[in-house]
């Protein structure tokens, strides 16, 4: 690969890339300086399928479109439709061609691409290459020049093709960020749809992080609350044990053993039900080689938040009618027969007639049986 003076610079904004929002901005700015280009396009998902019956590709729903340069209303228009037209798919996997060496000139005039693109948009010559990356993304890089520039020769052919093996790296770390991304949001949803607060640790107990609800809990500042980005409770001897059980599963994760768990009940001066917390090390994490990353990670479970469900999903699984699923969530909420009478506003001779049918619905025969029933079930996480 040649000695360019950018080419650090380069580099180091491409490997970066997967971390910026939109991905890949400072990259394809400083590609379209290096090439002097009027447009830099890199197409990720693109539609390279074609429909059972046809070889024209077509849309992809999944479709991200990243640029630096060009029109804005140009690349919308590509992105509705627009790409429908272009000549430049299924090029070889992996090889730098020109918009000449695809087409003659006077295959290229002649084209309905050309007339409905290039020419109102005033385009002249562009450098292409297709990536396929690990069978799971595709992708599409488009360097573009105006009429008035001077085409593409084969010294930027070739140092286009030098940079495909980093950009191909880059764009799968792009995928697995993603990937993982997708999967921590999911769980993420799944641990506070179930009302618990999440907080993350690194190896000198200060906090990384928290989900929504350990934020609020956080802020309400009864029985557990947040200093200097370290975790306080109510009594300083409750502080100290709790500091305690962290080093303690820290010492365990240190030897590899994330099976490891410590438990702890937190009073709360206002007289609520106590909290509940659970902690235990995060898998994965190498405090050795790498400080202020997540290595313990605590729990917390607040007897006073309420278990939530959407009636239409509580009547799905179960078969029950609107009523009778609302009757069971309030009644898995922890109000009574008479209290959840009062809630839906009919007789309780009306709630108890309700509860027989749930009983025989969901087969149990007690409220407490009931109530286990929908807490082991998904309908807590919908």
């Amino acid at each position: 690969m040649p000695t360019d003076p950018d080419l650090g610079e380069l580099l180091g904004a491409l490997y970066e890339g997967p971390l910026e929002d939109p991905p890949w901005s400072s990259f394809l700015t400083l590609l379209r300086s290096v090439f002097v280009a009027d447009a830099v396009t890199l197409l990720l998902n693109a539609p390279l399928q074609s429909a059972p019956d046809s070889s024209a590709p077509v849309a992809n729903s999944r479709m991200q479109l990243l640029s630096d340069g060009g029109s804005t209303s140009h690349i919308e228009s590509y992105t509705q439709g627009q790409f429908l037209l272009d000549p430049m798919v299924n090029l070889p996997a992996g090889k730098v061609i020109s918009l000449r060496e695809f087409m003659s000139e006077a295959e290229l005039l002649a084209s309905e691409f050309y007339q409905v693109i290039l020419a109102p948009q005033n385009w002249y010559d562009f450098l292409a290459v297709d990536l396929r990356v690990n069978g799971e993304i595709d992708a599409r890089m488009r360097i573009g020049r105006y009429r008035g520039a001077p085409r593409f020769g084969e010294a930027e052919k070739q140092r286009l093709q030098d940079l495909l093996p980093h950009i191909e790296r880059a764009i799968r770390l792009h995928t697995r960020v993603r990937r993982l991304e997708s999967e921590r949001a999911v769980y993420a949803g799944v641990v506070a749809q179930m009302s618990v607060a999440t907080i993350l640790l690194d190896e000198n107990g200060t906090i990384v992080s928290c989900n929504e609800l350990a934020e609020a809990l956080l802020a309400e500042g009864d029985g557990i609350t947040a200093s200097d980005g370290h975790l306080v409770l109510c009594k300083r001897e409750q502080t100290n044990e709790l500091l305690a059980l962290v080093s303690r599963v820290f010492q365990a994760q240190q030897h590899n053993d994330i099976m490891a768990v410590e438990a702890l009940r937190v009073e709360r001066p206002s007289g609520a039900g106590d909290l509940g917390v659970l902690i235990r090390p995060v898998p994965g994490a190498e405090a050795r080689q790498v400080h202020s990353i997540p290595t313990v990670a605590i729990f917390i479970s607040n007897p006073e938040s309420q278990a939530e469900a959407p009636v239409q999903v509580i009547t799905r699984l179960f078969g029950l009618t609107p009523t009778e699923a609302a009757l069971t969530m309030l009644l898995t909420n922890g109000l009574t027969l008479d209290e959840a009478s009062l809630e839906l506003g009919v007789s309780r001779n009306t709630t108890r007639t309700h509860l027989r049918s749930v009983f025989s619905k969901t087969g149990v025969s007690r409220q407490t049986m009931l109530v286990r029933l929908i807490l082991k079930s998904v309908a807590p996480l919908a």
